[in-house]
């Protein structure tokens, strides 16, 4: 099979030790993209930190972020596929937030709006090159109660995803709880102490399926690469789903091939197996 369009995960499955891409892994990244395929950074992160290590591997192609919420064809500015949180639903997620005494993120295509003064603490560590010129990062932060729909209102729905943290394993199963009256979302766990909010509807699979069409890229052309719940729809959806060694054990079980773990290479390993044919 000749593969068209390679869709890679980043937390936990492109991204190595301390949140880095090893030389060996831009470089046959790069030797993909020579032979034309499609090479699309496809992450839970927001479109501009997404964007920023789209070219830091090199890649000129679209760009899948917010688990799907966004599609953007970075060369060119043209927002393919955007999906958006009603602000009322952000309202109330704030509210449930505040009231179980947990840190929520609102993401738009560049900018992080937020509950907590500690969002530019938070955004050092999880976000390097959130000061990357051609796709910077914002922060704007909710100093009250009483300013949210202030807030809201100056965004104009323009919220794709949201994301809660905390220290408390407890706060965090509370927050979980209380959000399930709020209807038209989905959520995702990373991990025991953060839950991943988009909008029904969006996915990973559902957005590699859209950009394929796009691309006029048939579905046995993809190969999808992750290692996480949100990543299990584009495992089902591709050509060839590719688990990565450290991956759960629910998309293993979904996957055609596991390659290595994220601090071995497994992504590069999988790009030499399957589209430089390599062995």
């Amino acid at each position: 099979m000749t593969y068209k369009m390679v869709c890679i995960d980043m937390d936990g499955t492109l991204l190595g030790k301390r949140k880095s891409i090893s030389e060996e892994s831009k470089r046959v990244i790069k030797e993909v993209s020579k032979k034309g395929v499609k090479v699309v950074v496809t992450t839970g992160r927001l479109y501009n930190n997404a964007a920023y290590y789209s070219d830091l591997i090199g890649a000129s192609d679209a760009v899948i972020a917010g688990n799907g919420a966004v599609i953007k064809e970075k060369s060119q500015n043209e927002v393919i596929y955007r999906s958006k949180i009603d602000s009322d639903i952000c309202k109330g997620l704030l509210l449930k937030a505040e009231k179980c005494g947990v840190i929520l993120h609102l993401h738009t295509i560049d900018r992080i709006i937020t509950n907590s003064c500690l969002s530019n603490i938070i955004a050092k560590i999880v976000l390097p090159g959130r000061k990357y010129k051609s796709f910077p990062i914002h922060t704007e932060t909710i100093k009250n109660i009483d300013s949210i729909d202030k807030v809201l209102k100056k965004y104009n729905s323009e919220v794709t995803k949201c994301i809660m943290f905390s220290t408390s394993a407890k706060k965090t199963r509370k927050f979980k709880e209380e959000i399930k009256s709020i209807k038209g979302i989905v959520c995702y766990p990373s991990g025991d102490k953060s839950i991943e909010i988009n909008k029904v509807g969006v996915s990973k699979g559902n957005a590699v399926k859209i950009l394929g069409e796009y691309y006029d890229i048939k579905r046995e052309e993809i190969i999808c690469i992750g290692d996480n719940e949100n990543d299990i729809s584009m495992i089902e959806y591709a050509g060839l789903g590719i688990a990565m060694g450290n991956a759960i054990k629910k998309l293993k079980e979904k996957a055609n091939y596991i390659t290595d773990t994220n601090t071995n290479d497994g992504v590069r390993k999988a790009l030499e197996k399957f589209i430089l044919k390599i062995r």
